[in-house]
């Protein structure tokens, strides 16, 4: 009973304490009132966002960069020469070592044969877009540990460590060059071969581009041979394995094997015509 005495009697004090109810001090309860309009602007969110008449408000649709009369957001920074020409730039999608062991591990790949841009696209898994300034892959090294395919492959752009995990294992590695056209044909050969149409020569690949696939260091394909020899030694010493004699290997043909520079399919010279109907090649007459 005491406790509840001393209650009341805190209760009435803090009433006593309290303004008088009054018709100034009337309030409704928190949140009990909501406005039917959101708070947008001078309209209330009455123009549902298209803003006030004109042709915001009209299926009029503008063009990418337009921004009804204002300066638009290209113009209203200063231009960078970084982005001189990015446009053009060629693209080189990526392609794990480890991606690479996936394929060879569940069959899409045959290492008995020599790898490069027509078979990687072939196994269903990886696609190229030349029109998207695609100009081949790229070969990283994620999942360089675990990498143990003795392979022959051919690439547009590789790094040393890449190139130290393949020939560890006693593989070949080159970087080539193709241009826009053979890439269609390679991301494609079918679509092409019935076309019924010579396939062409590869062209060489331009000024900026020669420097990096005329060096041993690359394994660019238009090194010598020579110093890509003295350059796998290298490369062997630096990383601290013994490099394998490819010439005693059983499967020193296949691994030796590669393309003219000027030739887009392994096997079929420039000139050939492919005919899917009867089976046959045409041979150009020399």
């Amino acid at each position: 009973m005491a406790h509840l005495r001393e209650t009341s009697d805190k209760a009435l004090k803090l009433l006593r304490s309290l303004p008088r109810v009054q018709i100034g001090n009337l309030r409704p309860n928190p949140n009990s009132k909501q406005n039917d309009k959101r708070g947008r602007a001078q309209h209330g969110g009455d123009k549902h966002g298209a803003g006030n008449k004109g042709s915001g408000q009209r299926q009029n649709f503008m063009r990418l960069g337009y921004e009804t009369g204002n300066q638009p957001f290209y113009l209203r920074f200063p231009y960078e020469p970084y982005y001189k020409g990015h446009h053009m730039r060629r693209q080189y999608p990526k392609i794990s070592l480890l991606q690479l062991q996936v394929l060879i591990d569940t069959n899409r790949i045959d290492i008995g044969q020599p790898i490069d841009l027509s078979t990687l696209c072939n196994s269903g898994l990886l696609r190229l877009k030349p029109a998207e300034m695609e100009y081949g892959f790229q070969l990283t090294d994620e999942g360089l540990d675990n990498f143990k395919a003795k392979i022959n492959i051919e690439v547009q752009h590789a790094n040393e460590s890449v190139v130290a995990a393949i020939e560890r294992n006693g593989g070949v590695i080159r970087t080539a060059y193709y241009d826009p056209r053979s890439l269609h044909i390679l991301a494609n050969p079918q679509k092409w071969f019935e076309k019924g149409v010579p396939i062409p020569q590869r062209m060489l690949p331009p000024q900026d581009a020669v420097a990096y696939y005329a060096d041993a260091k690359n394994r660019g394909y238009l090194a010598n041979p020579e110093e890509i020899s003295k350059e796998r030694l290298v490369l062997a010493q630096k990383y601290g394995y013994e490099l394998p004699k490819i010439e005693d290997d059983p499967n020193y043909q296949m691994l030796t094997e590669a393309k003219d520079p000027r030739q887009v399919f392994l096997g079929l010279e420039p000139g050939w015509l492919i005919n899917l109907v009867d089976k046959t090649i045409i041979k150009r007459k020399n």
